[in-house]
């Protein structure tokens, strides 16, 4: 685990998920402002921001654990998405590359979990 968090193509496409949540959620209502565009911002920048750390504790099993994290994060992000469809504030354009982006980098971290959890079972059973 010798490389840096911004090596990873999971943290690159979590920060264009970030700025694409971010962009769409700026032509929100005015009233949204504190509601679903504050929590979309909060969960989308905690997704790389969980990568991150992740990558910078000491062991897999730290590392596994903040994966964890930024997939629950995710979910929650995934969920406020559709919210925002289903009141019409993401646009066309918007639900596209927010919903698009959040399903990447879902599969993304899918791969990512069950690669450590197979290494971990590996190394549990000789």
């Amino acid at each position: 685990m010798s490389s840096s968090h911004k090596d990873l193509d999971v943290w690159k496409k979590a920060m264009r998920l970030v700025l694409n949540t971010y962009r769409y959620t700026k032509f929100f209502p005015r009233e949204e402002t504190y509601g679903l565009a504050a929590q979309m911002r909060r969960a989308a920048v905690s997704i790389p921001s969980n990568i991150a750390e992740g990558k910078g504790r000491y062991s897999r099993k730290e590392l596994l654990q903040f994966l964890v994290n930024a997939r629950g994060s995710l979910l929650e992000l995934e969920t406020q998405i559709e919210i925002a469809k289903d009141l019409g504030y993401l646009g066309e354009v918007g639900e596209i590359e927010v919903a698009e982006g959040a399903s990447e980098v879902g599969r993304m971290l899918n791969g990512m979990l069950e690669h450590f959890r197979t290494l971990a079972a590996s190394n549990t059973h000789p």
